[in-house]
This record gives structure tokens, C-alpha cells and sequence, in this order.
């Protein structure tokens, strides 16, 4: 009896066909709905994941201003950053950024969830936030991304 070949196969940047869905943030938490979207711009939620090529999708995010957060993280959650600048320190309460740029909450939260190398960067440059429910991205006909 012959035993069977078993063959695994590594995607390659030519043949990888790249998708795109749509999604709201309405009522979503954003812990939660961050690592699902995530592991679609990853490529984690196909057969074929291959971790050292871009096998992810393109997700589109409506109402980023409706995305909430569990506990009281609304009174203690911040962003910083560094200007580099003596004392260049800024730091934007979560309130404030929800007022101001709720497209950044979500941006942020999806980015630190990518690997930190050139190939999370170029992930993330497939995540398209945008506040309201309108988008420009018809014309690629998005499918609709269920999060739980």
C-alpha cells in the first residue's frame, strides 16, 4: 500500500487574490471587533495563511464614531504620542479622540494587533475607516463581514 503525499503549499505574492469587505462598528466593542479585523487584513481566516506574505483582505469600517468600549475605560483610556520635542509629550483622552478623530480609535486599536515589521504596515495601509456609513469604495463591490 501506498502511503499519501502530503503537500503544503505556500501562497506567493502573484497569486494571492485579495478580497474586500465591509463592515459597521455600530454597538461593536472595539477590543473585540480590532482582533477580528485583524486576523481578515493578516489573512488568518483563509486556508492558505502564509505568515511572511500579504495573503489578507481589504476591510472597510462604517460609524467609527459608534464604537464603544466595556467597563470605564471611557473616563481612563488615552492615546500618547511623542513629538520628540523637549516635553513633547501629548496625551488625548479617549472622549476627546471620539469627539475629534473616531476613525484614529479604531486604526490605532487594529494596528497594534498586526505584527511590527514592514509587512504590518503595508496590512494596515488595507484598513479603510471612515466615520460616518458612507464610503467610496463601491465600485469594488465589498462583501459583508460578520463580527460577532
Amino acid at each position: 500500500m501506498q502511503a499519501k503525499l502530503q503537500k503544503t503549499t505556500i501562497a506567493k505574492k502573484e497569486t494571492v487574490e485579495q478580497g474586500w469587505y465591509i463592515t459597521s462598528a455600530e454597538g461593536k466593542v472595539l477590543g473585540r471587533m480590532a482582533t477580528q479585523i485583524a486576523m481578515v487584513l493578516m489573512g488568518k481566516h483563509r486556508p492558505g495563511y502564509t505568515r511572511h506574505v500579504d495573503t489578507g483582505d481589504f476591510v472597510i469600517v462604517t460609524d467609527a464614531e459608534k464604537v464603544v468600549v466595556s467597563g470605564i475605560k471611557n473616563q481612563t483610556k488615552y492615546y500618547q504620542h511623542y513629538t520628540y520635542y523637549p516635553g513633547g509629550r501629548k496625551v488625548v483622552p479617549y472622549e476627546e479622540m471620539k469627539a475629534t478623530k473616531p476613525e484614529k480609535i479604531v486604526m490605532e486599536a487594529v494596528r497594534r494587533m498586526l505584527p511590527k515589521n514592514k509587512l504590518g504596515r503595508v496590512m494596515l495601509s488595507k484598513l479603510k475607516v471612515y466615520r460616518g456609513s458612507e464610503h467610496p469604495h463601491a465600485a469594488q463591490q465589498p462583501e459583508k463581514l460578520e463580527l460577532n
